[in-house]
């Protein structure tokens, strides 16, 4: 838990790390505002070590590669639509290769459709099992799709039971009845530590094929540097949820250890895994992630330049973030802030930002939660009002379109 009183000040001071590459899955329909695109088709190459198509042809690095050219010290953000409203606890959020969405309930555990031309939602169904605590940050969290989503229709979901947190897969069949459309969960990886808090929850394919998962250490500091638990971690797995063969340790799911909560995960142009963590009651950070590496908490929080440890990129005050998703666009990451009831841009130069952090909509649409880039000048952006911690205005929570440069 966080202390009520902080003072709030911007980062003056940076480093960098690294990691993989983004691809965004469709453009999305148009929505309210106006708008014309169109899906396009997902990228479909092979994924190296899976037997499974990757989003991209690119695969893993070790070493980054610097850009063309760095982004603007400035850009912009503009809502344009709003794509769907009405939606309860709204966690994780993937778009189809048709344009339409999918979007998981925190708290009921529902998984729902929403078409941005129609602005209807339908249940689709409900993830068996699922436990969430009023008050609490547990429940249904994040989504992904297959990356052979085309071929064999499974959505990926990350949520907590009453025992623990896993990830387990889904057959989603649009054909069947409203609320029906989901199989039973085939469970690919479990025993993930579960809590009230710190549950982490964001899960995305990387362009190698294989899966990435965000976990929390569960409000107990010491887990993240457990090396026998999944906790406060980044994992990295087979679609199947196995340890792939070029994991930091032979036979460990763990890509990255020493975090406390971490809710964001995207790919830059140039290979590179960006991750946004929940500090404690100091300093929010957006971090650069390099295999093996340890992020240090809980023995430092932010920038301490301490030996054997990793310093984030950026850190804000946590009364500026508390940051959630994050998404690459535009030559920039882009984080939806809980607390900080904003949307800030970190515009890159190869591994480092090009400027100070800009930020956006400061207030107005209350807390974010997810953001997902559908092409390089369009983000959707899911409020969080309604999980027990905002204050819902009428409408919430809702799906936000924004254009972006």
């Amino acid at each position: 838990m966080r202390s009520v009183s902080r003072t709030l000040r911007r980062p003056a001071r940076r480093r960098c790390a690294l990691g993989l590459t983004a691809a965004a899955l469709a453009l999305v329909a148009a929505c309210s505002s106006g708008g014309d695109g169109t899906p396009s088709p997902l990228l479909s190459h092979p994924a190296k070590g899976s037997g499974k198509p990757s989003a991209t042809a690119a695969a893993p690095s070790a070493t980054p590669s610097p850009s063309a050219s760095a982004a603007p010290a400035k850009g912009t953000a503009k809502v344009t639509g709003t794509v769907a409203t009405g939606l309860k606890s709204p966690w994780g959020l993937v778009q189809l290769p048709d344009g339409t969405l999918l979007v998981a309930s925190r708290d009921t555990g529902r998984i729902s459709r929403v078409d941005p031309t129609t602005h209807t939602v339908t249940e689709i169904g409900m993830v068996p099992g699922v436990s969430h605590t009023q008050g609490g940050e547990n429940g249904l969290l994040g989504l992904a799709l297959s990356p052979d989503f085309g071929a064999d229709h499974l959505v990926y979901a990350y949520f907590s039971t009453e025992s623990d947190n896993r990830i387990a897969r889904m057959l989603y069949d649009p054909t069947r009845p409203s609320g029906e459309q989901l199989g039973a969960p085939d469970t690919i990886l479990r025993d993930i530590p579960t809590g009230t808090l710190h549950n982490g929850g964001r899960i995305a394919f990387g362009p190698d094929g294989m899966l990435y998962a965000g976990t929390g250490e569960t409000g107990q500091g010491p887990l993240a540097q457990n090396a026998s638990s999944l906790g406060g971690k980044i994992l990295r797995m087979t679609p199947d949820g196995q340890p792939p063969a070029d994991n930091p340790t032979q036979g460990s799911l763990v890509y990255s250890p020493g975090h406390r909560n971490v809710q964001g995960l995207a790919w830059d142009a140039d290979g590179r895994l960006w991750a946004s963590e929940f500090g404690q009651d100091t300093w929010d950070e957006l971090n650069l992630i390099q295999p093996g590496k340890n992020y240090g908490w809980p023995v430092v929080e932010g920038i301490a330049h301490r030996a054997g440890y990793v310093d984030p990129v950026e850190q804000w005050r946590t009364d500026d973030a508390s940051p959630s998703g994050v998404a690459y666009a535009a030559g920039s990451i882009w984080m939806a802030s809980l607390k900080g009831e904003r949307l800030w841009r970190i515009p890159l130069d190869g591994a480092k930002p090009a400027a100070d952090p800009q930020s956006f909509f400061v207030g107005t649409y209350g807390r974010l939660r997810t953001v997902i880039a559908v092409d390089d000048h369009t983000l959707l952006a899911t409020t969080s009002n309604t999980d027990n911690r905002g204050t819902p205005k009428s409408g919430d929570d809702r799906i936000l379109r924004i254009a972006v440069s």
